[in-house]
Protein backbone atom coordinates (compact mmCIF):
# COMPACT_ATOMS: atom_id res chain seq x y z
CA UNK A 1 0.00 0.00 0.00
CA UNK A 2 2.69 2.52 1.03
CA UNK A 3 4.74 1.83 -2.13
CA UNK A 4 1.73 2.45 -4.40
CA UNK A 5 0.74 5.55 -2.43
CA UNK A 6 4.28 6.96 -2.59
CA UNK A 7 4.34 6.56 -6.38
CA UNK A 8 1.05 8.43 -6.70
CA UNK A 9 2.32 11.18 -4.37
CA UNK A 10 5.48 11.52 -6.47
CA UNK A 11 3.68 11.53 -9.82
CA UNK A 12 0.95 13.96 -8.68
CA UNK A 13 3.44 16.40 -7.15
CA UNK A 14 5.58 16.15 -10.28
CA UNK A 15 2.59 17.05 -12.47
CA UNK A 16 1.64 19.96 -10.21
CA UNK A 17 5.18 21.37 -10.07
CA UNK A 18 5.47 21.16 -13.84
CA UNK A 19 2.06 22.79 -14.32
CA UNK A 20 2.79 25.62 -11.87
CA UNK A 21 6.21 26.24 -13.45
CA UNK A 22 4.42 27.11 -16.71
CA UNK A 23 2.18 29.65 -15.00
CA UNK A 24 2.93 33.35 -15.19
CA UNK A 25 5.11 34.23 -12.19
CA UNK A 26 3.12 36.20 -9.62
CA UNK A 27 3.45 36.95 -5.91
CA UNK A 28 0.77 34.32 -5.16
CA UNK A 29 2.66 31.36 -6.64
CA UNK A 30 4.80 30.93 -3.49
CA UNK A 31 1.90 30.75 -0.97
CA UNK A 32 -0.02 28.55 -3.45
CA UNK A 33 2.87 26.08 -3.58
CA UNK A 34 3.23 26.27 0.21
CA UNK A 35 -0.40 25.25 0.77
CA UNK A 36 -0.34 22.63 -1.97
CA UNK A 37 3.09 20.97 -1.79
CA UNK A 38 4.63 18.67 -0.75
CA UNK A 39 2.18 17.64 1.95
CA UNK A 40 -0.69 15.24 1.97
CA UNK A 41 -1.06 11.54 1.38
CA UNK A 42 -2.94 12.04 -1.93
CA UNK A 43 -5.68 9.64 -0.79
CA UNK A 44 -8.14 11.25 -3.18
CA UNK A 45 -5.84 10.73 -6.16
CA UNK A 46 -5.24 7.14 -5.01
CA UNK A 47 -9.01 6.56 -5.15
CA UNK A 48 -9.13 7.94 -8.71
CA UNK A 49 -6.33 5.54 -9.72
CA UNK A 50 -7.99 2.60 -7.92
CA UNK A 51 -11.35 3.12 -9.64
CA UNK A 52 -9.55 3.77 -12.91
CA UNK A 53 -7.83 0.40 -12.55
CA UNK A 54 -11.22 -1.35 -12.30
CA UNK A 55 -12.24 0.19 -15.63
CA UNK A 56 -8.79 0.14 -17.30
CA UNK A 57 -8.38 3.93 -17.68
CA UNK A 58 -4.92 5.25 -18.57
CA UNK A 59 -2.83 6.17 -15.53
CA UNK A 60 -1.61 9.56 -16.88
CA UNK A 61 -5.17 10.79 -17.35
CA UNK A 62 -6.04 9.73 -13.80
CA UNK A 63 -3.05 11.59 -12.36
CA UNK A 64 -4.10 14.76 -14.19
CA UNK A 65 -7.59 14.55 -12.68
CA UNK A 66 -5.99 13.81 -9.31
CA UNK A 67 -3.85 16.95 -9.60
CA UNK A 68 -7.00 19.04 -10.08
CA UNK A 69 -8.61 17.40 -7.04
CA UNK A 70 -5.51 18.07 -4.89
CA UNK A 71 -5.75 21.78 -5.82
CA UNK A 72 -9.39 21.83 -4.68
CA UNK A 73 -8.48 19.98 -1.49
CA UNK A 74 -5.58 22.36 -0.73
CA UNK A 75 -7.83 25.39 -1.31
CA UNK A 76 -10.37 24.00 1.17
CA UNK A 77 -7.72 23.36 3.83
CA UNK A 78 -6.20 26.84 3.46
CA UNK A 79 -9.62 28.41 3.93
CA UNK A 80 -10.70 26.03 6.73
CA UNK A 81 -7.62 27.01 8.75
CA UNK A 82 -8.40 30.75 8.65
CA UNK A 83 -9.17 32.54 11.94
CA UNK A 84 -12.74 33.22 10.76
CA UNK A 85 -13.24 29.48 10.15
CA UNK A 86 -11.55 26.81 12.31
CA UNK A 87 -8.57 28.99 13.32
CA UNK A 88 -5.93 26.26 13.00
CA UNK A 89 -2.28 27.32 13.20
CA UNK A 90 -0.77 23.99 12.15
CA UNK A 91 -1.36 21.99 8.96
CA UNK A 92 0.60 18.97 7.69
CA UNK A 93 3.25 19.52 10.34
CA UNK A 94 4.00 23.15 9.44
CA UNK A 95 2.41 26.57 10.09
CA UNK A 96 -0.90 27.08 8.28
CA UNK A 97 -0.75 29.21 5.13
CA UNK A 98 -2.33 32.23 6.82
CA UNK A 99 0.15 31.95 9.71
CA UNK A 100 3.04 31.94 7.24
CA UNK A 101 1.83 34.58 4.74
CA UNK A 102 -1.06 36.43 6.39
CA UNK A 103 -4.85 36.05 6.10
CA UNK A 104 -5.49 38.05 2.93
CA UNK A 105 -2.71 36.26 1.04
CA UNK A 106 -3.99 32.87 2.22
CA UNK A 107 -7.51 33.65 0.98
CA UNK A 108 -6.20 34.73 -2.42
CA UNK A 109 -3.85 31.72 -2.68
CA UNK A 110 -6.78 29.41 -1.87
CA UNK A 111 -8.98 31.12 -4.47
CA UNK A 112 -6.21 30.74 -7.04
CA UNK A 113 -5.79 27.02 -6.34
CA UNK A 114 -9.54 26.57 -6.80
CA UNK A 115 -9.40 28.10 -10.28
CA UNK A 116 -6.17 26.25 -11.19
CA UNK A 117 -8.14 23.01 -10.84
CA UNK A 118 -10.42 24.06 -13.69
CA UNK A 119 -7.39 25.07 -15.78
CA UNK A 120 -5.90 21.61 -15.32
CA UNK A 121 -9.07 19.86 -16.48
CA UNK A 122 -9.58 22.15 -19.47
CA UNK A 123 -6.04 21.76 -20.87
CA UNK A 124 -5.61 20.65 -24.50
CA UNK A 125 -2.99 18.21 -23.21
CA UNK A 126 -5.77 16.41 -21.30
CA UNK A 127 -6.68 14.05 -24.11
CA UNK A 128 -10.36 13.28 -23.56
CA UNK A 129 -13.35 14.46 -25.57
CA UNK A 130 -14.86 17.90 -24.92
CA UNK A 131 -18.16 16.56 -23.56
CA UNK A 132 -16.33 14.50 -20.91
CA UNK A 133 -14.18 17.52 -19.98
CA UNK A 134 -17.28 19.67 -19.50
CA UNK A 135 -18.92 16.93 -17.41
CA UNK A 136 -15.82 16.66 -15.19
CA UNK A 137 -15.59 20.44 -14.71
CA UNK A 138 -19.32 20.70 -13.95
CA UNK A 139 -19.16 17.88 -11.43
CA UNK A 140 -16.03 19.13 -9.63
CA UNK A 141 -17.62 22.61 -9.46
CA UNK A 142 -20.73 21.18 -7.79
CA UNK A 143 -18.57 19.21 -5.33
CA UNK A 144 -16.55 22.32 -4.38
CA UNK A 145 -19.20 25.02 -3.92
CA UNK A 146 -22.32 25.56 -1.83
CA UNK A 147 -23.66 22.06 -2.59
CA UNK A 148 -20.36 20.48 -1.56
CA UNK A 149 -17.26 21.56 0.38
CA UNK A 150 -18.29 25.19 1.00
CA UNK A 151 -21.82 24.22 2.05
CA UNK A 152 -20.47 21.50 4.34
CA UNK A 153 -18.04 23.93 5.97
CA UNK A 154 -20.89 26.40 6.51
CA UNK A 155 -22.94 23.73 8.31
CA UNK A 156 -19.90 22.59 10.30
CA UNK A 157 -19.41 26.11 11.66
CA UNK A 158 -23.14 26.69 12.13
CA UNK A 159 -23.59 23.46 14.12
CA UNK A 160 -20.91 24.32 16.72
CA UNK A 161 -22.28 24.12 20.25
CA UNK A 162 -25.69 22.90 19.06
CA UNK A 163 -27.52 19.61 19.47
CA UNK A 164 -27.81 18.35 15.88
CA UNK A 165 -29.57 15.12 14.75
CA UNK A 166 -27.44 12.29 13.34
CA UNK A 167 -28.96 12.65 9.86
CA UNK A 168 -27.88 16.31 9.65
CA UNK A 169 -24.36 15.53 10.87
CA UNK A 170 -24.02 12.80 8.24
CA UNK A 171 -25.38 15.15 5.54
CA UNK A 172 -22.90 17.85 6.61
CA UNK A 173 -19.95 15.46 6.55
CA UNK A 174 -20.92 14.07 3.15
CA UNK A 175 -20.98 17.63 1.78
CA UNK A 176 -17.75 18.70 3.47
CA UNK A 177 -15.77 15.55 2.64
CA UNK A 178 -17.85 12.99 0.79
CA UNK A 179 -18.76 15.04 -2.29
CA UNK A 180 -15.16 15.36 -3.44
CA UNK A 181 -14.65 11.64 -2.79
CA UNK A 182 -17.72 10.99 -4.95
CA UNK A 183 -16.10 13.01 -7.72
CA UNK A 184 -12.93 10.91 -7.38
CA UNK A 185 -14.93 7.71 -7.79
CA UNK A 186 -17.01 9.00 -10.70
CA UNK A 187 -14.29 10.79 -12.70
CA UNK A 188 -12.73 7.59 -14.17
CA UNK A 189 -16.21 6.45 -15.25
CA UNK A 190 -16.83 9.77 -17.03
CA UNK A 191 -13.48 9.45 -18.83
CA UNK A 192 -14.20 5.83 -19.76
CA UNK A 193 -17.88 6.50 -20.60
CA UNK A 194 -19.07 3.87 -18.11
CA UNK A 195 -22.22 5.83 -17.36
CA UNK A 196 -24.26 2.89 -16.09
CA UNK A 197 -21.99 2.68 -13.01
CA UNK A 198 -22.05 6.41 -12.17
CA UNK A 199 -24.84 6.33 -9.56
CA UNK A 200 -23.31 3.32 -7.82
CA UNK A 201 -19.87 4.93 -7.56
CA UNK A 202 -21.37 8.26 -6.53
CA UNK A 203 -22.79 6.46 -3.46
CA UNK A 204 -19.57 4.49 -2.89
CA UNK A 205 -17.58 7.73 -2.98
CA UNK A 206 -19.91 9.45 -0.51
CA UNK A 207 -19.57 6.48 1.87
CA UNK A 208 -15.77 6.48 1.53
CA UNK A 209 -15.76 10.22 2.25
CA UNK A 210 -17.86 9.67 5.35
CA UNK A 211 -15.45 6.92 6.39
CA UNK A 212 -12.53 9.32 5.89
CA UNK A 213 -14.26 11.93 8.06
CA UNK A 214 -14.91 9.34 10.78
CA UNK A 215 -11.21 8.42 10.76
CA UNK A 216 -10.33 12.15 10.91
CA UNK A 217 -12.62 12.66 13.91
CA UNK A 218 -11.10 9.62 15.65
CA UNK A 219 -7.60 11.03 15.06
CA UNK A 220 -8.71 14.33 16.59
CA UNK A 221 -10.25 12.47 19.56
CA UNK A 222 -7.40 10.09 20.40
CA UNK A 223 -4.38 11.28 18.42
CA UNK A 224 -1.50 13.59 19.28
CA UNK A 225 -0.60 16.76 17.40
CA UNK A 226 2.94 15.66 16.57
CA UNK A 227 1.80 12.44 14.88
CA UNK A 228 -1.25 14.00 13.19
CA UNK A 229 0.62 17.07 11.94
CA UNK A 230 -2.19 19.30 13.20
CA UNK A 231 -3.77 20.27 16.50
CA UNK A 232 -5.91 17.52 18.06
CA UNK A 233 -8.77 17.47 20.60
CA UNK A 234 -10.08 20.69 19.04
CA UNK A 235 -13.50 19.27 18.02
CA UNK A 236 -14.52 18.71 21.64
CA UNK A 237 -13.27 22.14 22.75
CA UNK A 238 -15.23 23.87 19.98
CA UNK A 239 -18.35 21.79 20.48
CA UNK A 240 -18.21 20.42 16.92
CA UNK A 241 -21.08 18.23 15.73
CA UNK A 242 -19.42 14.88 14.99
CA UNK A 243 -20.45 11.25 15.09
CA UNK A 244 -18.26 10.87 18.19
CA UNK A 245 -20.15 13.64 19.99
CA UNK A 246 -23.43 11.87 19.13
CA UNK A 247 -22.57 8.16 19.31
CA UNK A 248 -19.52 8.04 21.54
CA UNK A 249 -16.02 6.77 20.70
CA UNK A 250 -16.66 3.00 20.58
CA UNK A 251 -19.96 3.26 18.72
CA UNK A 252 -18.34 5.51 16.11
CA UNK A 253 -15.69 2.82 15.52
CA UNK A 254 -18.49 0.27 15.05
CA UNK A 255 -20.32 2.66 12.71
CA UNK A 256 -17.15 3.00 10.63
CA UNK A 257 -16.65 -0.76 10.40
CA UNK A 258 -20.25 -1.30 9.29
CA UNK A 259 -19.79 1.36 6.65
CA UNK A 260 -16.60 -0.32 5.41
CA UNK A 261 -18.36 -3.67 4.93
CA UNK A 262 -21.27 -1.92 3.21
CA UNK A 263 -18.82 -0.48 0.65
CA UNK A 264 -17.04 -3.83 0.25
CA UNK A 265 -20.36 -5.52 -0.50
CA UNK A 266 -20.97 -3.06 -3.35
CA UNK A 267 -17.51 -3.84 -4.75
CA UNK A 268 -17.99 -7.62 -4.77
CA UNK A 269 -19.18 -7.64 -8.40
CA UNK A 270 -15.78 -6.28 -9.53
CA UNK A 271 -13.80 -9.13 -7.97
CA UNK A 272 -9.99 -8.87 -7.98
CA UNK A 273 -10.06 -5.63 -9.99
CA UNK A 274 -11.25 -3.84 -6.84
CA UNK A 275 -8.44 -5.15 -4.58
CA UNK A 276 -6.48 -1.87 -4.64
CA UNK A 277 -9.62 0.11 -3.84
CA UNK A 278 -10.40 -2.18 -0.91
CA UNK A 279 -6.84 -1.72 0.35
CA UNK A 280 -7.21 2.06 0.21
CA UNK A 281 -10.50 1.91 2.10
CA UNK A 282 -8.87 -0.17 4.87
CA UNK A 283 -5.98 2.30 4.97
CA UNK A 284 -8.38 5.24 5.31
CA UNK A 285 -10.12 3.73 8.32
CA UNK A 286 -6.95 2.52 10.05
CA UNK A 287 -4.75 5.60 9.50
CA UNK A 288 -3.30 7.51 12.43
CA UNK A 289 -2.65 10.84 10.70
Amino acid sequence: MEKKLNKIVKDTNSFLLKFLSKQKKTDLIRPMKYGLLPGGKKIRTKLIVDVGKIFQIKYKKLIQVGAAVECIHAYSLIHDDLPCMDNDLLRRGKPSTHKKFGESTAILAGNSLLTIAFEILSQKSFHIDCKSKINLIKLISECSGHTGIAGGQYSDLNFEGKKVPLSQVVEMQIKKTGKLFSFCCMAPLIIGKKNKYLKNFDMIGADIGLLFQIADDLIDYRGNSKEAGKKTRKDFKKGKATLISLLGHQNTIKYGNRLKYKIFKKLNKFGKRSEDLRGTIKYILERRK
